[in-house]
């Protein structure tokens, strides 16, 4: 089994110079949580719902609070979201979404071996939930956590070893 076989095909794309509105609103309108990033043909980045809500996320909004009194108890540490304006996605609507993507994702040829895959996508310290599949140098699919999964349950069930 290779990247070909759990790969999901006719992936749906964004341009860099697409607006931050723009992919918001096709994010919601599908059931998945990111997009490749394609110029001229070539994948340049990844832009994911983690990455838009980064954006819009207000730091000093949230105050954090040490408890307990060393030694005698262990100290923990509160956060408390503070009370504030809403958050204005309009300031950034216009955005490019080039401004937030993660440029120069890693990427996999369709024919790389399911264990490579699975060595890229359990990584806790690269954190990457999808992996665009490249044939030639073009996107020809894309291999997420869930696909890699279904696939390799089919292979169980087919009673092959993956």
């Amino acid at each position: 089994m290779n990247a070909a076989d759990v790969m999901t095909g006719n992936v749906e794309t964004v341009a860099p110079d697409d607006e931050v509105g723009e992919v918001l609103a096709r994010l919601a309108d599908v059931n998945y949580s990111g997009f490749p990033v394609v110029e001229d043909g070539r994948v340049v980045g990844v832009v994911t719902e983690g990455d838009l809500v980064d954006l819009f996320e207000v730091e000093d909004r949230v105050l954090w609070i040490p408890i307990g009194l060393p030694p005698l108890a262990d100290t923990l540490t509160y956060a408390f979201d503070l009370p504030g304006d809403d958050v204005d996605i309009a300031a950034h609507a216009e955005d490019p979404i080039s401004s937030v993507m993660t440029a120069d994702p890693v990427t996999v040829d369709a024919d790389d071996s399911i264990d490579a895959l699975l060595d890229l996508l359990a990584d806790p310290e690269s954190d990457i939930n999808r992996l665009p599949v490249l044939e030639a140098g073009e996107l020809v699919g894309i291999v997420t956590r869930q696909d890699l999964l279904r696939g390799l349950n089919r292979e169980r069930d087919a009673g092959g070893a993956a």
